[in-house]
């Protein structure tokens, strides 16, 4: 009879091959954590973005502005967000908030939520029904309205919600189903430039004349893209009014 060990599923495993098995399972499991690790470490940093719960539930008022996606100017703040600041506004899930807004355009309105934050870029998720947007008692003061020209940009369009920090990293083609999606439902566009424009990266995306952002500029959500447009300072944010026909595709 052969003295070698053998295994049998329903038996100890014999001594023999203990140590062999064992080895085996170590290497393999130390295989796998290195090959997670590489793999991550090759990948894109997702940027900071993210939901700031750390900073509790934030109220504001200010005035809202259809742009023609709502921004509220923020007349009286707290000790995050200061009176001048200018931030888009979103609702739960890939929503925006346009019904809400829209009957208190131009008015002053009281905003409440919690906060998404990239950088310099933040936006406002909304509580649902009217403790998270409601008519403030007041006159809402003009906002500035400031041109600045025609730019023409080279970066990338993407759903602001996710980029600001619902989503990591919120951008790029992996990306581009889930922005579609949350455009479709009517969360504000942002245009990412490669360079600053104005001292910001980060630029509110309309089509023409102050129009919504055209379902053929859809196409190229997510993708490296060069294009020009009149850039507008609202309040503390830009606007940048792209025009379709002038879009290409960076290789």
């Amino acid at each position: 009879m052969s003295e070698k060990p053998f295994f049998v599923g329903y038996l100890p495993v014999p001594s023999g091959l203990k140590t062999f098995l064992l080895s085996v399972s170590v290497l393999l499991m130390a295989g796998l954590a290195t090959a997670g690790f590489l793999m991550g470490a090759a990948q894109d940093d997702p940027g900071p973005g993210a939901f700031r719960f750390d900073y509790g539930r934030q109220t504001v008022t200010g005035v809202i502005e259809m742009t023609p996606y709502p921004i509220l100017h923020v007349t009286e703040g707290n000790d995050r967000i200061k009176p001048g600041d200018s931030f888009m506004m979103t609702a739960g899930g890939k929503s925006g908030v346009d019904g809400r807004a829209m009957p208190l355009n131009g008015q002053l309105a009281q905003a409440s939520g919690v906060v998404l934050e990239r950088g310099d870029l933040y936006m406002l998720q909304l509580r649902g029904g009217r403790n998270g947007l409601r008519a403030a008692e007041g006159d809402a003061p003009e906002i500035a309205v400031e041109p600045q020209g025609r730019w023409q940009l080279t970066g990338e369009i993407c759903d602001g919600k996710c980029l600001a920090g619902a989503m990591r990293p919120g951008r790029g083609l992996a990306h581009k189903a889930c922005a579609n999606l949350c455009l479709l439902g009517d969360v504000p566009p942002i245009f990412v430039s490669t360079q600053p424009v104005l001292g910001s990266e980060f630029l509110l995306v309309t089509g023409p004349g102050g129009t919504r952002l055209p379902r053929d500029a859809y196409d190229y959500v997510a993708q490296f893209i060069t294009a020009e447009g009149n850039v507008t300072k609202r309040g503390d944010m830009l606007v940048w009014e792209i025009e379709p026909d002038t879009i290409q595709v960076v290789q």
